[in-house]
């Protein structure tokens, strides 16, 4: 079963979508990530202290895109955000792919936090965080 933490959820998305993002970023997401997406196809919400908003995996190549990752923080893949300043990634510069956080602004691969190795983990992490 699949916690939701609460959060408002989407419709699912199919896999194929989800494998044509893959490869045009040329990423392979995490298992977990993948299942949550599966299920809704983005969402939004508070999470403990915390706001998400998990982008639909359509707009997660436009977004990436718009901020300029791969020129300031290449490697990092956003797929959310806390609704301010803050973006969410998938670090995909390790075999193991982390899930970290980065300024919008200012925006470079010295000012990441790794928040978990797992999306599951990344989850229980803003729940538990202050």
């Amino acid at each position: 079963m699949i916690n939701t933490y609460g959060l408002e959820l989407k419709p699912p998305i199919e896999e194929n979508k989800v494998k044509e993002v893959e490869t045009e970023l040329g990423v392979t997401f995490p298992n977990d990530y993948l299942e949550f997406i599966s299920y809704s196809n983005g969402a939004e919400g508070s999470i403990g202290e915390n706001y998400l908003i998990l982008w639909s995996i359509e707009d997660i190549i436009e977004l990436n895109e718009a901020y300029g990752v791969n020129d300031f923080a290449k490697g990092l893949v956003l797929f959310g955000s806390d609704g301010g300043d803050t973006a969410f990634a998938f670090d995909t510069r390790k075999n193991e792919t982390q899930i970290v956080s980065v300024p919008f602004i200012g925006m470079d691969l010295s000012e990441i936090t790794t928040c978990s190795n797992t999306f599951n983990g990344f989850l229980q992490y803003l729940l538990n965080a202050n």
